[in-house]
């Protein structure tokens, strides 16, 4: 009964477009062709501007950023297709991402001031026709997102994010495009919007007894035969989920990456038009198992860097439209100027953000960077250890036990400069939203969280020589996932196998008892379950205040003034090989 009301919503919300048909190319079938663009992640890019080095966007690759040039890009698309034989997507990630969204999400929040998102605002002058909810549109909670959705002229789909008592879709499933064919049956386009299961894990404390996150294939199993029910002639499936088939997490919850899976296994899809992975994927064709038909996938990488393009040929036979050819292609946004339009529209949020990121908040005593971070203890990153402890200590004024914390290089390109440092040094170095938390752990769990992240590293025989570009990442773990300990002190030998490899594990001088216990600072990504290390999710929490840790290293380096690390740098760990140091 559910399904049949939905399927009456989402009939009655049918959205008309006009589209000429281009004359018939030969007697016979009449043809006709559909373009689909597509972006993806990215995350509150709106300009091409770096916010961390207050300049121009510029990487060794030359790619630009930015919905700016997405638009300039998008405009050239419908003027050589046509505007009326076009149509836009987005698969997710969005709101969150740069000082620009933390901006009007914390600083000025748009639900306190009413103010239309930068990101909408740029989505509604760009026309876009849907936009699929990312993992990251939860980063700031449910009414943030919920304002943001308001202010969205196109729908927000997310049909797998469904209310967590009753099941019902808590966001629009899917929407269906008419494209009017002069003279002709109009051409029907379904898009049908996943977002990501492991929500439940980095997101818990914004959507826990609230929403659930159900199996994309299954979800769009349930969804594709509504769709196509309604008529829709193609049906698009956009998926924040990467197509690998894994999974970041353990546990119970479903395939992160699935992307590739919905096509193979859900009979009935034209296209997945994908994100989440970051990655360049121009045209990729799987085989539907039930079916035989190929499926087309493709993803625009990140950050408007690119543009998917969908040709999809139709040719009216039997009185209906069928889809007879697919193609697809990503352009490159560096190929065009920024629209002006944009720009000018964006100035004063753009130039409110920039001020706020140059504010100065305190003086560096020396140069201190993350470059050598991931295989390196380095000061930049003690800062980050200190500052949680600090926190930690002074709200559990009772606290008997040490109290260790957890840090990870989320950015090799941080650098505390010399002298002023800016709100936007700090956020160049904790580049995540996330709050700071503690938990108890034992001595023994301790030693086993230290092996887990220390797989992130190779395996380097005693007198190899060192190749710092394959000394870590092993397995394809993100620097995000390499959590260093401060409070004990410990070797980490490269040179044995993943499991075996924490050596000297030691605190205030001596070795620690399986049963001793800490208190241990860590980020709520972290203590959710994210990047699936052992013990933390089932840790007792002792502290959990909400308190957002790039705040938290802003409002620190503020009191103190000053940044010094003869105040905070301790080198308790090593990379060795047989009890050799490697450095």
């Amino acid at each position: 009964m559910q399904t049949k009301k939905l399927a009456l919503a989402g009939a009655a919300a049918l959205t008309a477009l006009a589209l000429a048909a281009p004359p018939a190319q030969a007697a016979g079938d009449k043809t006709i062709t559909v373009t689909v663009m597509g972006t993806s992640d990215i995350h509150s890019n709106a300009l091409n501007w770096d916010y961390f080095k207050d300049s121009a966007y510029s990487d060794k690759a030359g790619n630009s950023i930015g919905l700016a040039k997405v638009s300039s890009l998008v405009n050239k698309v419908r003027a050589e297709r046509g505007a009326d034989r076009t149509l836009l997507f987005d698969s997710g990630d969005t709101i969150q991402g740069t000082p620009l969204a933390y901006y009007y999400a914390k600083v000025e929040p748009i639900t306190r001031t009413g103010e239309i998102h930068p990101m909408a605002k740029a989505m509604n002058a760009i026309g876009y026709d849907a936009v699929t909810l990312g993992n990251h549109e939860f980063n700031y909670g449910l009414p943030l997102l919920a304002t943001w959705v308001r202010q969205m002229k196109a729908p927000v789909l997310g049909a797998n994010a469904v209310d967590d008592r009753t099941g019902r879709p808590a966001y629009k499933p899917f929407v269906i495009k008419t494209m009017r064919v002069a003279g002709d049956k109009p051409v029907k386009v379904g898009v049908l919007g996943l977002t990501n299961p492991g929500v439940a894990i980095w997101d818990k404390a914004n959507v826990e007894g609230k929403l659930r996150f159900t199996d994309l294939v299954e979800s769009a199993k349930k969804w594709v035969p509504v769709i196509r029910g309604l008529g829709a002639d193609v049906v698009v499936v956009t998926a924040h989920a990467g197509d690998s088939g894994m999974s970041s997490y353990g546990g119970d919850l479903p395939v992160e990456n699935a992307s590739a899976m919905v096509a193979e296994e859900v009979p009935g899809i034209d296209a997945v038009l994908f994100g989440h992975a970051h990655n360049e994927v121009a045209q990729r064709f799987v085989t539907n198992k039930a079916t035989g038909k190929q499926v087309l996938l493709t993803e625009p990488s990140r950050w408007g860097q690119r543009l998917s393009v969908i040709d999809f040929n139709l040719a009216k036979r039997q009185g209906k439209w069928t889809v007879t050819g697919k193609s697809s292609t990503t352009l490159n946004t560096n190929t065009v100027d920024e629209d002006q339009k944009i720009v000018k529209l964006l100035k004063p949020q753009h130039d409110t953000t920039v001020g706020y990121v140059n504010k100065v908040v305190a003086k560096s005593s020396q140069e201190l960077s993350a470059a050598e971070s991931p295989y390196k203890d380095t000061p930049i990153l003690d800062y980050i250890q200190q500052v949680q402890v600090d926190t930690v200590k002074q709200a559990l004024p009772g606290n008997t036990l040490p109290v260790l914390s957890i840090a990870a290089p989320f950015s090799r390109t941080a650098v505390f400069p010399a002298g002023d440092v800016r709100v936007r040094d700090v956020a160049g170095l904790y580049v995540y939203d996330n709050t700071l938390m503690a938990v108890k752990l034992t001595g023994a769990q301790i030693k086993d969280y230290l092996e887990y992240s220390a797989r992130y590293f190779n395996q380097l025989a005693p007198g190899a020589p060192v190749d710092l570009a394959k000394l870590t990442n092993a397995g394809n773990t993100p620097d995000y996932n390499y959590d260093q300990l401060s409070g004990v002190s410990y070797d980490i030998d490269v040179a044995k196998p993943a499991g075996q490899r924490i050596a000297n594990l030691t605190f205030e001088g001596a070795p620690i008892p399986a049963d001793k216990e800490f208190v241990v600072a860590i980020n709520n990504y972290r203590q959710s379950g994210g990047g699936g290390f052992p013990h933390v999710t089932g840790a007792p929490v002792v502290y959990n205040a909400q308190v957002e840790i790039r705040q938290a290293l802003i409002e620190y380096a503020t009191a103190k003034g000053t940044i010094d690390p003869a105040d905070f740098a301790a080198q308790n760990w090593r990379l060795v090989r047989d009890g050799a140091p490697v450095f």
